[in-house]
């Protein structure tokens, strides 16, 4: 695909000094942003829209991509980033983070997947690569909620490690600076740190107001891993086959549309700032610049009252948007199986 595509990139003067942005800190040291753009599509933008949202986002201060190899448009996300540096912005100053898919969780899939995404996004290295999901269970893209795989497997410790083990090899290559997981559970992950030998840095997991994971989230910090929340202001443009009746809908909180009044800002804005607030990095999505940029500048403003932080955490109403159902391995199975709620794996 030609650079052209995707825009020319140069500094906006109503962009975010990206120094000012704050940064967390890994286990081995390195600073991550504290905000990311996302870059899951849905169903509802093009790979072309996206791309020129990453190089509009790099224009106004970000420099942090969530990308996926499954979202099917790191092909294009990747003349972004070569025009983002032809652009002054170096290496060292984006973090770019990838992730291997269910279909490639075997020993001899992971490395060769690993290699395409970097080719995809014209990378020498990522800063970050996650297993998508602790479950090897291959659907199709836009599949319905109802689709089952016939090969569907349950969580197996044993062949996880397996696939963590080649991981680790592409942290020993130089292919990946860090590595760690996504959509697990406290079991699994306290499985994971008795048995790895590089750790993870980072679980990705959905967090918002009205889902705040306190038990995994407390469990991660406190196991020095940093915790990404995605779906940070309760994922609006979601694909509709994640979308029950019992969802909740974040942005129309009264404690947020309160505080939003106060700072004269969007509601999803707040989500945003409490997010960044808490602890955790959010990557909210959007290709509109008015929306990305707000959700930048509200990293480098003052921050949220003492008391607004404390009504925010009283709104918790244990909301899973992602429920995961795809990936469910038997018959009479409902959702929660896969989220060890009891404290267990569940057990084939």
């Amino acid at each position: 695909m030609a650079t052209q595509n995707v825009g020319t990139f140069s500094v906006a003067a109503d962009g975010v000094d990206p120094n000012k942005v704050p940064k967390k800190t890994l286990y081995t040291g390195a600073k991550i942003p504290a905000i990311g753009l996302g870059t899951f599509g849905s169903d509802r933008f093009s790979g072309e829209d996206i791309a020129k949202a990453v190089v509009g986002a790099a224009s106004v201060g970000y420099r942090h991509f969530d990308c996926a190899s499954v979202y099917g448009n790191e092909h294009l996300i990747g003349p972004a980033f070569t025009e983002i540096m032809r652009g002054g912005v170096r290496r060292d100053d984006l973090w770019v983070t990838s992730k291997l898919w269910n279909d490639k969780h075997g020993e001899k899939d992971v490395g060769p997947s690993c290699e395409k995404s970097l080719k995809d996004l014209r990378l020498e290295y990522l800063n970050l690569y996650l297993v998508h999901w602790p479950f090897p269970n291959f659907h199709s893209p836009g599949c319905d909620v109802s689709s089952r795989s016939p090969d569907a497997k349950p969580y197996i410790h044993e062949n996880f490690m397996k696939t963590w083990r080649q991981m680790e090899k592409l942290v020993e290559r130089g292919l990946v600076r860090h590595i760690g997981t996504s959509n697990m559970t406290v079991p699994k992950l306290k499985l994971l740190l008795r048995d790895a030998r590089i750790r993870p840095a980072c679980n990705e997991m959905e967090q918002h107001p009205h889902f705040q994971q306190p038990e995994l989230f407390k469990f991660a910090m406190a196991s020095g891993i940093q915790p990404i929340g995605f779906c940070p202001i309760g994922s609006p443009t979601r694909p509709d086959r994640d979308k029950t009746q019992t969802d909740t809908v974040d942005i129309q909180d009264p404690v947020i549309v309160t505080i939003a009044k106060r700072l004269n800002v969007h509601p999803a804005v707040v989500c945003v700032k409490w997010a960044v607030q808490r602890g955790q990095i959010p990557i909210p999505f959007s290709v509109f610049r008015n929306e990305y940029l707000s959700n930048l500048q509200c990293t480098a403003s003052a921050p949220l009252a003492a008391e607004e932080m404390k009504a925010i955490a009283g709104i918790d109403r244990n909301c899973r948007l992602i429920k995961g159902q795809v990936f469910l391995w038997k018959d009479g199975q409902t959702w929660e199986d896969l989220w060890d709620l009891d404290g267990r794996i569940t057990p084939p």
